[in-house]
């Protein structure tokens, strides 16, 4: 069966370190969908070094109108996905909570999370009618056990979209979908521009490993779940921690 990634957040770090690696192994037939934001040259070098392999889309996933938008072009221009993998989401800002920013609270569950409703309502349906889906989810250690200080606008939206995660594992396992979800812990990206290093040095010191996540820790965890092999895995939040936080 041929295979369709559909991949928002796709130039983020993460997004494209796992378009490389699935490249690597897809075949004649698969190909992936790769959102961005005005941003898509950031995977120019992946797009070019597998030509017609990859379908980039720039889309504002704060605007459900541009969200339906390109449902419609998927739908026109490309093959059901029958992979799905959401990533997208704002920079953790560490800020105390009599601070809270309500309009950047609500373009984050914008970004994160109404457009995973959107998408998925859009495509699960259709992977369920053809018996076999894989739904993947970028969450974070945060919501496992104790959350940091002055996270709370992060960890609300983590929150939700696993929510989001855990009630479509059960309502379309009986369909060969299955939905889980990844949680690192603090992982050296461009995602933390705005942390002080400071928190980034102590995120780092205080890990049992001795350092932060890396998307190399992350990445080869994301395939496994995505693949075949991981058909009767769902429900599940993964995390990817270095013991830091144990589920």
């Amino acid at each position: 069966m041929a295979k369709t990634y559909l991949i928002t957040g796709a130039t983020s770090d993460v997004g494209h370190a796992l378009m490389e690696r699935l490249l690597v192994k897809m075949g004649e037939d698969d190909c992936i969908i790769a959102q961005g934001s005005s941003d898509l040259e950031r995977i120019r070098d992946l797009c070019e070094a597998h030509p017609g392999k990859i379908k980039t889309f720039s889309v504002d996933l704060s605007d459900p109108e541009a969200i339906s938008a390109f449902v419609e072009a998927v739908r026109t221009m490309c093959p059901a996905p029958t992979h799905f993998v959401h990533l997208p989401a704002l920079r953790a800002i560490n800020t105390k909570f009599k601070k809270f920013d309500e309009a950047r609270f609500d373009l984050d569950m914008n970004v994160q999370i109404k457009s995973a409703v959107q998408l998925c309502k859009a495509f699960v349906p259709q992977m369920a009618k053809a018996k076999f889906g894989r739904v993947l989810f970028i969450q974070t250690s945060y919501t496992i056990g104790c959350p940091p200080k002055n996270m709370s606008a992060y960890v609300m939206a983590k929150s939700a979209l696993g929510g989001l995660a855990k009630s479509l594992a059960i309502e379309y396992a009986s369909a060969g979908v299955t939905v889980n979800s990844v949680a690192p812990s603090m992982m050296e990206t461009k995602f933390l521009a705005d942390t002080p290093d400071l928190i980034v040095q102590a995120s780092a010191a205080d890990n049992p490993m001795g350092r932060n996540c890396r998307v190399s820790d992350v990445v080869p965890a994301m395939e496994f779940l995505l693949s075949d092999e991981a058909g009767f895995i769902t429900g599940v939040t993964l995390p990817i921690t270095g013991g830091s936080t144990i589920a």
